[in-house]
């Protein structure tokens, strides 16, 4: 008979593709796992795992298996949360992953005030790309992630928080500062300053505005940031413009500094997950301390103006 046990250390090694790693993990001494490891497998007369490869992999029964014991053992965990709820109590660690372009303008947002609503939640927090959310989540190293939507990734569920605006944060001597009603179709790709390549927000502006992805080769100087703080003061520095999501446009700027599309484009930001009932209530808690700091205007969009990324 499988036990919980030799399901969290199959998950494991899965997770980390080693099984010195995966035992640290589990806190047991690499034999221990092995074993037993070897042990599910003689009784399931299976090969779960691949040991002639490295890093190891799973067999195409062993993924199956695998997928089968992260939902068991994250149903056993829905026991205590079951008893939480019944007794009206939030408590508990949730690893939340957040991409670069949302964090540093949202987390201070509601963290202070989350922190103290529920002392006994411990929240963790991780910046990551989108892509890196998305295999963490399908891994189990975050339980949630914050980011920008939709994905098309199967068995991710999405629930929209709110929406971004994206407007255009230019140079004071830039020509088109003067203007009013931009339209996307009059930006050019060389007075563009651009995240790097992996950045969702990137891949949003590429596509709001149907620019090519890299700029021209004339460029004298051709430089990518992965900090949209960055940008901003490359703008303002070197001249030029770049987009920005409106939660980064941060402390009050001269009027010509932020122009507004008159498409009005948006960014849908979503909780991403991979079980609607793992941690449900301290996600619940977390949403309502997100939404409640976010300005009303932000909580509903037109679906007709969410600018995909994918």
């Amino acid at each position: 008979m499988i036990t919980l046990i030799q399901m969290e250390y199959i998950v494991a090694v899965d997770t980390y593709r080693h099984f010195v790693t995966a035992s640290k993990k589990c806190f047991v001494t690499q034999p221990t796992l092995s074993m037993q490891i070897k042990k599910l497998e003689e009784e399931l007369d299976v090969i779960v795992f691949d040991r002639t490869k490295q890093p190891i992999v799973p067999t195409e029964i062993g993924e199956k298996i695998i997928e089968q014991a992260r939902i068991t053992l994250a149903e056993s965990k829905r026991i205590n949360e079951l008893v939480e709820e019944h007794n009206n109590t939030v408590s508990g660690e949730l690893i939340v992953g957040v991409i670069p372009s949302l964090a540093p303008y949202l987390l201070p947002l509601f963290i202070g005030r989350f922190s103290k609503s529920y002392p006994g939640v411990r929240l963790k927090v991780v910046e990551l790309l989108t892509d890196d959310i998305i295999e963490h989540l399908r891994k189990d190293k975050v339980d949630l992630g914050i980011l920008v939507t939709p994905l098309y990734e199967k068995g991710i569920i999405e629930i929209p928080l709110f929406f971004e605006e994206m407007v255009l944060f230019v140079n004071d001597e830039h020509p088109i500062a003067n203007k009013k009603d931009i339209r996307t179709s009059e930006l050019e790709n060389n007075d563009l300053w651009m995240l790097s390549n992996g950045h969702c927000f990137r891949s949003q502006v590429i596509n709001l505005c149907k620019l090519k992805s890299e700029p021209a080769d004339s460029n004298q100087f051709v430089y990518e940031s992965g900090s949209l703080e960055t940008l901003k003061k490359l703008v303002l520095k070197e001249g030029g413009y770049t987009l920005l999501p409106e939660l980064a446009i941060g402390s009050p700027m001269k009027d010509t500094s932020i122009k507004r599309f008159k498409s009005k484009p948006l960014r849908e930001v979503s909780f991403a997950y991979t079980r609607n009932y793992s941690k449900r209530r301290l996600m619940e808690a977390l949403s309502e301390e997100i939404r409640a700091s976010i300005p009303k205007a932000m909580l509903e969009g037109d679906a007709s103006k969410i600018v995909e990324w994918r």
